[in-house]
């Protein structure tokens, strides 16, 4: 599962001389105690458009971003839902254009085909937008009819289990454990306790008159009690019930009729067919959309750190986006040494940074603004039960 806790921090930071210059004094500032893998990440020449569009646009493209997480989650967990009992395997069934995340991610390439780079970026946030709320609906109408499917199947599955108390008896007892067709006599079905079993056989023929001597046949036991048939009058029916009842025996209502039995059977091998034939085009359907949100997801984070870095470091288009995957242990560490890095660029969030240093409990985290660009990418999609 190690893939599952992944988390990105994807940053950018104005070229010096050159890109490669900025690259190379980020992997010397890390490279010390093991602070993060770091790697290029590549986003192609965008067209900037007008400063207003883009402004209105880094807004825009932070509810998309949000938006098109919680569909990646939402199809990720309805994976893990629907694999029920194998969760490893929703593990290799979350990929992203074949790969597994962290492979896609830190090997990132501009998909060309679906987003077009001659369109203005509002027409590849439109793009992306469209895309995933299809995927979204889908997701709604096709989990919906799949959950009905799989509700219906349990309820009866319920029946046919749990206590001989209130458990579906059909599948359990026979034809020939009946009288049927007849007009005095009848077969009632009664549960008995284990521990008074011998009590039963003692007393059954005297609960009521008219009960037909040694007519009684354990039929099925389950834990707690056994499920005895007992033949008798039809008239002393009412008595019996009766007085099983003081007796502790509790009597189930049952009519033994084939037509009912069948059906609920039918009913039965139906649905779970139904839901065999589901199960392998959902998982294909979840699997291919799993990965098309998840890839429009990275475009959006490329997005958003290509406008926010022409906002902050202006024009011509000058900075170099990398992807670190810190070390768990030295986050804080890291933090510092970004911030020593490239607090030049911004004395106001230098300032806010020292300060929060120094101010226990003043906790800015929530804006979680830094002097270089930054994106959170969190591939933590599951929680597992």
């Amino acid at each position: 599962m190690s893939i599952t806790m992944t988390e990105f921090w994807l940053i950018s930071a104005p070229g010096e001389k050159t890109c490669q210059q900025t690259w190379d004094k980020l992997v010397a500032a890390t490279r010390n105690n093991s602070l993060s893998v770091n790697n290029k990440f590549n986003i192609p020449d965008l067209k900037v458009g007008t400063l207003d569009v883009l402004v209105g646009l880094s807004d825009e493209l932070a509810k998309l971003d949000a938006f098109v997480e919680s569909v990646v989650k939402k199809v990720a967990q309805y994976m893990a839902d629907v694999l029920e009992d194998s969760r490893d395997k929703v593990q290799e069934n979350l990929l992203a254009n074949g790969v597994d995340l962290v492979t896609y991610i830190t090997r990132f390439q501009w998909d060309m085909a679906k987003y077009p780079i001659k369109q203005s970026l509002k027409n590849i946030s439109e793009i992306i937008s469209k895309q995933v709320t299809q995927i979204d609906n889908d997701l709604k109408s096709r989990a919906s009819a799949y959950n009905n499917l799989k509700g219906n199947l349990q309820n009866l599955e319920r029946k046919n289990a749990g206590s001989l108390l209130t458990r579906s008896l059909a599948d359990i007892v026979k034809k020939e454990d009946f009288v049927l067709d007849s007009e005095y006599l009848v077969t009632m079905l009664v549960v008995v306790p284990k521990t008074s079993y011998a009590e039963w056989q003692k007393t059954y023929e005297t609960l009521a008159e008219m009960v037909v001597p040694r007519s009684t046949n354990l039929l099925f036991e389950d834990q707690e009690s056994g499920l005895f048939s007992v033949t008798l009058f039809r008239k002393a029916v009412d008595d019996f019930k009766h007085k099983a009842r003081e007796n502790k025996f509790t009597v189930r209502d049952f009519q033994y009729n084939e037509e009912e039995m069948k059906a609920d059977k039918e009913e039965m091998t139906r649905l779970s067919t139904d839901k065999k034939k589901q199960f392998g085009p959902l998982v294909r359907w979840l699997k291919v959309n799993f990965s098309e949100a998840f890839i429009a997801w990275i475009h959006i984070k490329a997005l958003r750190v290509f406008v926010e870095s022409v906002l902050r470091y202006g024009l011509p288009v000058n900075f170099q986006a990398m992807l670190l995957q810190p070390n768990k242990k030295n986050m804080k560490k890291l933090r510092e040494v970004l911030n020593d890095l490239y607090k030049h660029l911004d004395s106001s969030a230098a300032a806010i940074i020292d300060a929060t240093m120094d101010i226990p409990g003043l906790n800015l985290s929530q804006q979680e603004y830094y002097p270089y660009v930054y994106y959170k990418i969190d591939c933590n999609l599951l929680d597992f039960k």
